[in-house]
């Protein structure tokens, strides 16, 4: 059996294709670089972190982007015919007032690790759009396009309009194309495919909460009308109907289903094997409950398809409730590399599952200054929008232990250096090392950031000296803490614990749709140069146990 999540942690909007034996899924990252991960498998159980899209000097400028905007739902495709990889994305610029500016951008490479071609503008219209190629050779782009007038129903309909590969440019003005495949409302993330001379039309439905569905319709004209799905959704977390359509928002925590572990199912993308086999890849979420708070964020399941014999496409059991297990395809296993669990810094590059907010971790984060160590250099606070030096990883599990050594002498109050829990710029602890003018020493102390309150610990402040200190933190369900040590052997509890649920979309006010990462950080508030160095950071996780 497969087991679900496939990729666990902050992966949202999975979209799913396949070249010759290989498969790859592209996710969205939002403010976070490098964008559009890339994972890898050749037997659709086990999967490995190939590459990233927008990397070096291809990654957009993010910086100043609040959080939760940024790089939106990639739709990557392989066109057989031209023998080319084809990436849609979206860069969100500003939500505010509900206007939703996003830049929509296509670009393509031979090669699913690059080199990718220069970006081409396509619309501003909507989000969430994704590239069909017919079999004509003709090319149509859809995607959400977002309503802002009084009167319609919000937040809109899915548009089409044909791309032409010659101009590069899309050919007039999208279109209205479909509204949905039920009364759920908030349809999002659509995906147009072909099959036995149907068109197919598959989106998400509910909003990216826990009405969360996919559903399909179907045409035999590209421009439709299309037919919905009798028995839409085809997968969701809360089988049954529901009429939302006069209710914009996308998070309804009503529909919370206590019968499944797995929650938010939606936004679905599939794939057939040379074989016949269907699997279908979607976001989903596994809460706290009853807080209903999802600190690991959206992630991204598989489930087992097929294809019945009027031609719909139905989950393999039957049923509609995307389930934590499901069976695994006739493909021959294949297993892939992991992220490593300690990375000591030895190699030449540093680990592409790494990533910063809004900046390249490159820029900041250098493995050739000191051998066998990163070297960070400080930047801005980390309550910054710009150029703040957190080298993070995504976290996988809420049962996760952390730990780095560090070497650091900080010689102003602007200087400091520690470990961080991040959800976003408005939304972390940080333990930190820095020069208490108080004590007149090197300290070290806990600031919390919570909706953009800052708590610094003063009481339980401990002065230390410049040997090298390792740093722990404890994720235990609910329950985060730090704490620290001279020898890496008898550590001892700093601070208080603090409460997991709180870092996730439900309970952070400035951000959503992201996840919570942990990771080492450096600042400089003075000059933007002073450094730390970090000798390894290892992470281990317990990702059998589900969130309770």
């Amino acid at each position: 059996m497969i087991k679900n999540p496939i990729l666990p942690g902050f992966h949202p909007d999975p979209c799913i294709c396949r070249k010759g034996e290989d498969y790859y899924i592209a996710v969205s990252t939002f403010e976070w670089l490098p964008g559009i991960p890339v994972y890898h498998s050749r037997d659709l159980k086990n999967w490995e972190l190939l590459t990233h899209i927008l990397k070096g000097e291809d990654a957009p400028d993010l910086r100043r982007l609040p959080s939760a905007k940024g790089i939106w739902a990639p739709c990557l495709t392989y066109c057989e015919q031209e023998d080319l990889f084809y990436v849609v994305y979206g860069v969100m610029n500003s939500m505010n007032a509900r206007y939703f500016d996003v830049d929509n951008y296509l670009i393509t490479a031979k090669d699913i690790q690059g080199p990718w071609s220069e970006p081409v503008y396509l619309h501003s219209a909507g989000f969430d759009a994704s590239l069909f190629h017919d079999d004509d050779g003709r090319k149509w782009v859809v995607s959400l396009e977002w309503e802002t007038r009084e009167g319609y129903e919000k937040p809109g309909a899915i548009c089409m309009v044909e791309y032409s590969p010659e101009k590069k440019e899309i050919l007039g003005y999208p279109r209205k194309l479909w509204s949905g495949g039920t009364d759920r409302g908030c349809i999002e993330g659509p995906h147009l495919t072909k099959r036995n001379g149907w068109y197919y039309i598959m989106c998400a439905e509910g909003g990216t909460g826990y009405n969360h569905c996919v559903t399909m319709g179907r045409s035999r004209n590209v421009w439709g009308p299309y037919e919905k799905d009798p028995e839409n959704p085809i997968l969701t977390s809360v089988p049954g109907e529901s009429y939302e359509r006069h209710d914009p928002d996308h998070l309804k925590p009503k529909y919370y289903n206590p019968d499944s572990i797995l929650q938010k199912s939606g936004h679905g993308s599939y794939v057939e094997t040379p074989q016949g086999e269907v699997y279908l890849v979607h976001l989903t979420a596994r809460p706290f409950a009853p807080e209903l708070r999802c600190t690991l964020g959206r992630e991204t399941a598989i489930q087992k398809m097929m294809w019945t014999a009027d031609g719909w496409l139905r989950m393999a059991d039957g049923s509609n409730l995307a389930k934590l297990e499901t069976p695994e395809s006739s493909l021959t296993p294949c297993p892939m590399p992991r992220i490593p669990d300690f990375d000591d810094f030895d190699g030449p590059e540093l680990g592409n599952w790494y990533y910063a907010p809004r900046i390249l971790p490159e820029t900041f984060a250098d493995v050739k200054a000191r051998p066998g160590y990163v070297r960070i250099r400080g930047q801005e606070s980390r309550t910054s929008l710009n150029q703040v030096s957190i080298l993070a990883r995504k976290l996988t599990s809420v049962y996760v232990r952390i730990t780095t050594k560090m070497e650091f002498h900080p010689q102003v109050h602007q200087h400091s250096a520690g470990l961080i829990l991040y959800y976003d710029n408005m939304n972390y602890i940080n333990l930190r090392k820095y020069y208490s003018e108080t004590l007149g020493q090197s300290a070290l102390s806990i600031i919390h950031l919570e909706n953009g309150v800052k708590t610094e610990f003063l009481n339980s402040r401990i002065p230390v000296t410049e040997d090298p200190l390792y740093l722990r933190l404890y994720v235990q369900g609910r329950q985060s803490w730090f704490e620290w040590s001279y020898d890496g052997e008898n550590y001892q509890r700093i601070g208080r614990i603090f409460d997991t649920t709180r870092f996730s979309d439900e309970y952070c006010k400035y951000g959503g749709f992201t996840g919570t990462m942990a990771g080492l950080t450096c600042a400089d508030r003075v000059r933007h140069r002073h450094c730390a160095d970090f000798d390894f950071f290892e992470y281990c996780a317990d990702e059998s146990k589900n969130v309770d």
